[in-house]
This record gives structure tokens, C-alpha cells and sequence, in this order.
């Protein structure tokens, strides 16, 4: 799936998110200096800022089929290098770096598995590749956990994002051992975000952003209303400032060899 959305549609409806799971990431990824390291599917640059205050621009690559989120993360990331294109066929030659990550990316590949064995290629043996992905069946990631639910309560054939791999514990360690890394580890990563109020909550639903944000541009109005009405009350209908958690399962394996 290729984002078509605006950069800053997408900092608003998932960014604020993203600086603390990508300090998780990079941890759990053990991303320190003098690792040269590939975000796959950069988005904005979320990731991408924090390997580069890791390691340096030089020391990083980026790359997102959306050629909008690209522009972006190379004017807030200067001096990586970064590109247009697919996990599926990184531009990239054999053995380039030495830690590949992909944030919430995985469920959006056309090909889970392809894309994991082109990062592994990418990477040097005895390198780390990583994958994380929200736990949203689960109810880990509040945010969209609460949202499909209140779908689910107006349109109970609605599909969510389920069926998409990386969204279920375990899923992403497969997919790294069928890829052929060895000494797989997962886990999980904990973020979160705060709001202002429930419109700072619902409005970014409504920028069609994601799979979320797409079905709901979808739905006539008054359903609309109804998937907001019930995650308000979801959410103990809110009537100031508050927080959500966010947690990722992860998965990281090393390059053989």
C-alpha cells in the first residue's frame, strides 16, 4: 500500500507517534555510532531523524514509495541519502549496511517476505534487520484499536487492518526466519501520544490517512458520525487533555554469514 496523503496529514494523524518508537527501535536494533543504516519505508523521516542524530546523514539511507513523504524527510533529513522506491527491490547494492529497519511498514509491503529477504541483502552478514508493526487486535495500539472497535460496533463486516501481516504477536519473527536471519528476537516497544481534546483525537480520521482513514472517507456521513459518537464513548467521552498508549510488537534478526 502507497500512502497518498500529504506529509503533514500523515505528522498529525500517526507523527506523533513516531519519536518515541523510533528511539525503541533503534535501541532494540542496537543502532550506535558508526553503523551505516537503511530506513525502509521513511515515511516523513521519523525514523530516519533519529538514525541520523545516531550515526549521521552521511551514515544513512531512506527510502518510501511515496515520492511526497520522500521530498519530506530529505528537506528535514539533509545529508542522507534518500530515495524513491519499494522494499520489494531496494536500489541498493548487496552488503551496503550494516542494520536495515523498517517502522510501521511491514503490513503495508506487497510482499512481507520479499521485502525482509531484499533488507537482509542489503545488509552485511552479521548485521541486524528490524520490523515493527501495532499491536491493534490486541488493543495495544489505543488509537486504532479503539477506532476499529467503534467500526466494528456500526459495521460489524467491516475488515480493519487484521489480516495484514506484522499486526499479530509472533508474526514478524516468522516472516524474518522464512527470510533466513538467524537468532531472531522479539519483543515489544511501548509508545504514545497525548491530545489535546477528543476533536484533536477524531480530526485526523478524517485526512485519509492509512487504512483507517480511508475507509472512513468512505462511509456516508451519518455512519461518519456514528463511528465518532461510539469512540468517544469509547474513550469516556473526554472533555480536555489526554493520553493514549501505543505498543509495537518487533522483531530483529541477523544477516548469516
Amino acid at each position: 500500500m502507497q500512502f497518498s496523503a500529504p506529509a503533514d496529514h500523515y505528522d498529525r494523524f500517526m507523527g506523533r507517534y513516531v519519536p518515541t518508537l523510533a528511539v525503541a527501535l533503534a535501541d532494540a536494533a542496537g543502532i550506535g555510532p558508526g553503523v551505516r543504516a537503511l530506513d525502509v519505508g521513511c515515511g516523513p523521516g521519523g525514523l530516519t531523524r533519529e538514525l541520523v542524530a545516531r550515526v549521521g546523514a552521511e551514515r544513512v539511507a531512506a527510502i518510501d514509495p511515496a515520492a511526497q513523504f520522500a521530498d519530506v524527510c530529505r528537506e528535514r533529513n539533509p545529508g542522507a541519502d534518500v530515495r524513491v522506491g519499494t522494499a520489494e527491490a531496494l536500489p541498493f547494492e548487496d552488503d551496503a549496511f550494516d542494520a536495515a529497519l523498517s517502522s510501521l511498514v511491514i503490513a503495508f509491503m506487497r510482499d512481507a517476505d520479499a521485502g525482509t529477504r531484499e533488507m537482509a541483502r542489503v545488509t552485511q552478514p552479521g548485521g541486524v534487520v528490524a520490523h515493527c508493526m501495532w499491536d491493534i487486535p490486541g488493543g495495544g495500539m489505543q488509537m486504532l484499536s479503539t477506532f476499529w472497535k467503534a467500526v466494528k460496533t456500526v459495521d460489524p463486516a467491516a475488515q480493519g487492518e487484521e489480516a495484514r501481516v506484522g499486526f499479530r504477536e509472533g508474526e514478524i519473527a516468522e516472516v524474518l526466519t522464512r527470510a533466513g536471519l538467524e537468532d531472531v528476537q522479539a519483543g515489544t516497544l511501548d509508545s504514545g501520544a497525548h491530545y489535546e481534546d477528543f476533536d484533536d483525537f477524531w480530526e485526523p480520521f478524517m485526512l485519509a490517512v492509512g487504512p483507517a482513514g480511508t475507509y472512513l472517507s468512505r462511509l456516508p456521513g451519518e455512519q461518519q458520525d456514528a463511528v465518532r459518537d461510539e469512540c468517544r464513548a469509547l474513550l469516556g467521552d473526554p472533555d480536555g487533555p489526554f493520553d493514549l498508549s501505543a505498543r509495537a510488537w518487533y522483531a530483529r534478526g541477523t544477516v548469516p554469514g
